[in-house]
């Protein structure tokens, strides 16, 4: 539980934090329609290699062979049908996101798809897990971890909830290490991309945040030591596009 009067980041306010999760939610309830339109808009398209990367990772089997891939705050789907369409008959995906909207579109999405058979749509926090201890041969999160209130809690969720030999893996933006497309990167995330989520979403507020959030997110090596300090081992990151994001790995042996 956190400290009566503790406080956090949301965006460049400083929150109370018990309230920075209903700000978030209130974030993704207003750009749930045209949130992965958004994220091809801002990434030019290339969040798609960067989750293709992420599912390369996953390795889903193409055989019947039974994998459990829990996807937290994927709502939409994006990640879980990815996954799906890369493994075989034996792969399952329950999505486990927040927010009731963003569940909204991913279960509509996944009737369109043929895919309701093999995924799950389930309202959860990322701190608070409501599976069995083992339950998962994987746990995803993509452009996620950085919204949730208290992460350490999320990490040590993922732990519990992952088999022995089980992987997390988290794709997340990072810290852009080129200089000069560093300064690039800097003027198009909090010029740019707030404009374009205005015009898009109409909430330009939104995107104002979504970006100074990727301020606030911790540097590969100080997550990675976050990771471990969950539980996991053999810790490793691997980053992209000039450090634009960052692939996350742990192992729970």
């Amino acid at each position: 539980m956190p400290r009566a009067g503790e406080r956090t980041h949301f965006g460049n306010e400083n929150v109370l934090l018990e309230d920075k999760q209903g700000r978030v939610n209130d974030v993704f309830h207003s750009v749930s329609g045209r949130y992965d339109l958004m994220n091809d808009l801002m990434s030019g398209g290339l969040h798609r290699a960067w989750k293709d990367v992420l599912v390369s990772a996953v390795n889903p089997p193409k055989s019947d062979r039974n994998l459990a891939v829990l996807d937290l705050a994927g709502g939409t789907g994006d990640i879980a049908f990815r996954i799906l369409r890369a493994g075989g008959a034996g792969t399952r995906v329950t999505v486990c996101d927040i927010n009731a909207d963003m569940l909204d579109v991913g279960r509509d999405r996944a009737s369109e798809r043929n895919f309701a058979g093999s995924v799950n749509f389930d309202q959860g926090n990322a701190e608070d897990l409501a599976y069995a201890d083992r339950s998962f041969d994987c746990v995803t999160i993509a452009f996620g971890i950085r919204n949730v209130p208290r992460i350490e809690h999320a990490l040590a969720e993922a732990y519990r909830v992952l088999k022995t030999g089980g992987r997390f893996l988290c794709l997340e933006f990072s810290s852009v290490d080129v200089p000069g497309f560093d300064a690039l990167y800097e003027l198009y995330s909090f010029q740019v991309i707030p404009r374009i989520g205005g015009v898009v979403t109409g909430n330009r507020e939104a995107y104002q945040y979504l970006v100074e959030s990727i301020r606030k997110f911790p540097r590969p090596k100080p997550f990675a030591r976050m990771i471990e300090g969950a539980g996991f081992r053999r810790v490793s990151f691997t980053t992209m596009t000039g450090g634009v994001v960052a692939l996350h790995s742990g192992w729970r042996l």
